[in-house]
């Protein structure tokens, strides 16, 4: 059996806000091409990501947030028989079209797929390969290139609708995932890890004390070895002790030393390590469960060379 899942859906790439955006279809286009060119697209478990149903959203999001991004959408559509905006604006970078609530509900869906896939034993783990990405979407508050929190929405769903008692979040993109920290802080039924350049958007993360919380700040320009030592001291241990029955990893590649989203200098092999160590938390206490999702990577062969690294590892290949 092909132990590694891959979910994405052409939805995913029908979202787009503007152009010259970094939050682009061509992301997925590199991740693609990048894995087909390795052969490693072969090795995979290929899905086709479903829309995930709203009360499982609302499971992270509040309801008024969910209908209000629905409303949007419907709107949009009425607008464009009419020759009006293609596009509403979020936030100064966030932006609906069309196709966006679409493209959200089969992130999520992605998200909650795999969890299933992984907890029937259809896979060990799972990637998803969707946007637009999650963590910065906040209980309820659309942001930062997110509309619904994919991890966020994972973990509670895996809590919820599969009994688990406790499942952890690992977070390492380069920006601090504020919505995902908005949506569980406090609940001592999930640990969430993560290091994020400080400062850099969204500016938030370094004052947390909430005991469900790791946070990592590191300054620009940190290197990979530094992180791993990071990682080893503050990460592991608590993982170890927490014992999570599942593991969700917010799966942001713009720490990378090519992405001009951030200032850091991680590289394919330092995102390689940092899977195998969370692999090997998930083998001692998880039955080997992971889903990891994407979240931000915006330096197109970076980002396809790093997803093939991570994905390696998940598939021991």
């Amino acid at each position: 059996m092909k132990t590694t899942g891959y979910f994405t859906h052409t939805d995913c790439w029908k979202h787009e806000m503007g152009p010259g955006h970094p939050e682009c279809p061509e992301r997925l286009d590199a991740i693609q091409a990048q894995l087909q060119a390795s052969g490693l697209a072969d090795a995979l478990q290929h899905r086709e990501a479903p829309q995930a149903a709203i009360g499982d959203i609302e499971l992270a999001h509040d309801r008024m947030l969910v209908a209000g991004l629905r409303g949007l959408s419907e709107q949009l559509a009425d607008d464009a028989l009419a020759g009006g905006p293609s596009h509403v604006q979020i936030d100064p970078d966030t932006s609906m079209n069309v196709h966006t609530f679409n493209a959200a509900l089969r992130a999520a869906g992605a998200a909650v797929a795999a969890t299933d896939a992984v907890m029937a034993g259809e896979m060990e783990n799972a990637f998803c390969a969707v946007r637009p990405p999650g963590h910065h979407a906040e209980r309820s508050k659309a942001m930062g290139f997110c509309f619904f929190n994919n991890m966020a929405i994972a973990a509670k769903y895996a809590l919820e609708r599969h009994g688990l008692k406790r499942v952890a979040i690992v977070d390492f993109d380069v920006h601090h995932g504020n919505g995902t920290e908005d949506i569980v802080r406090g609940d001592n039924r999930i640990l969430m890890v993560s290091f994020f350049q400080h400062p850099l958007f969204p500016f938030s993360g370094a004052d947390t004390h909430e005991s469900n919380m790791v946070n990592l700040p590191v300054p620009a320009h940190t290197k990979g070895m530094d992180v791993r030592e990071l990682i080893d001291m503050m990460w592991i241990p608590k993982l170890e002790a927490f014992k999570p029955e599942m593991i969700f990893i917010s799966a942001g590649f713009d720490a990378h030393r090519d992405d001009e989203l951030g200032q850091m200098n991680l590289n394919e092999q330092d995102y390689a390590w940092i899977t195998e160590r969370i692999k090997n938390v998930a083998k001692r206490h998880s039955k080997g469960r992971i889903v990891s999702a994407l979240e931000g990577g915006y330096s197109h062969g970076a980002l396809g060379r790093s997803v093939e690294a991570h994905i390696r590892v998940l598939a021991d290949l």
